[in-house]
């Protein structure tokens, strides 16, 4: 049961329309920014459907990442510029670290990437950003998940053992102002999510072709959201876990538009960071 039919009186939701796959039986492709110098362009099938999306907060604290797929976690950073790219590895990278450590018992963690998300392609501040994905979909797949630790971790050896063991892929998203009001994220409760819903989708990069999940719709999807969140909050969506021992493996989510944003909300300025977190005996 998800948390949705668990608290239905528990929180207010808003109805909102969110992007799903249609399957076609052709392999969805995305040619990411870097490929057209632009927007990403999307090759599918794709629907728009009105969903029902819950407010989090007043749960919040019974959310797992083993259950649900994320948790809402409360952090103060020490970072001045989040446009500041050595200041994010100096300063934000080890907070996101001891915070992935802290909430996954991981035995050893390692950030691998980050994106700065602004409506417009450009923070307040001037720095470069990508624009919120308005598209339901995972980070990582069966395949891609284990591909990204051997791209990672130099050693060959090294790499395969870790890949055979248990690891996660863990986004660490937050506001880099707030309260965040514009494009919002919604998730889903991941024990909502059938694995036939989920269709693996290209991503293309100019060096590489990389592999995410797109969402086709369901109407048994639970799908929450964290209102108005604050530059000290964090929430922690589990992208990929290697365990098949009924924790939660997959977390899909996307932005949408929150029909009751102010006019006036400021454009949404995020970061989300990667973290590859290892479970060694």
């Amino acid at each position: 049961m998800s948390i949705q039919a668990q608290n239905t009186a528990a929180s207010h939701a808003v109805m909102a329309a969110l992007r799903f796959s249609v399957k076609t039986g052709v392999k969805p492709r995305t040619l990411t920014a870097a490929m057209t110098g632009g927007k990403p362009e999307r090759l599918g099938q794709y629907e728009s459907r009105e969903v029902s999306i819950r407010d989090a907060r007043p749960f919040a604290a019974d959310l797992s990442l083993d259950v649900q797929g994320f948790e809402l976690r409360r952090q103060d950073s020490a970072v001045r510029d989040f446009y500041d790219e050595a200041e994010l590895r100096r300063v934000y990278y080890p907070e996101v670290l001891d915070l992935v450590r802290e909430a996954t018992g991981a035995s050893r963690a390692l950030v691998f990437d980050h994106t700065i998300r602004t409506e417009s392609g450009e923070g307040a501040a001037g720095g470069a950003g990508r624009v919120p994905v308005r598209q339901a979909h995972n980070d990582y797949t069966e395949i891609s998940g284990p591909q990204r630790v051997r791209d990672l971790v130099d050693d060959p050896a090294e790499a395969e053992r870790l890949a055979e063991g248990r690891f996660a892929v863990i986004n660490v998203w937050r506001p880099i102002r707030g309260p965040l009001l514009r494009a919002p994220l919604a998730v889903a409760d991941a024990r909502s999510v059938a694995e036939g819903d989920l269709q693996a989708a290209d991503l293309v990069y100019p060096d590489r072709v990389g592999e995410i999940y797109e969402l086709a719709y369901g109407s048994q999807h639970g799908w929450y959201y964290v209102p108005a969140m604050t530059a000290d909050e964090a929430l922690l969506i589990k992208s990929y876990d290697s365990a098949r021992d009924g924790r939660a493996r997959f977390t899909p989510h996307s932005a949408f538009d929150d029909p009751t944003m102010p006019e006036d909300a400021p454009p949404r300025e995020s970061i989300e960071v990667r973290v590859l977190a290892f479970f060694e005996e």
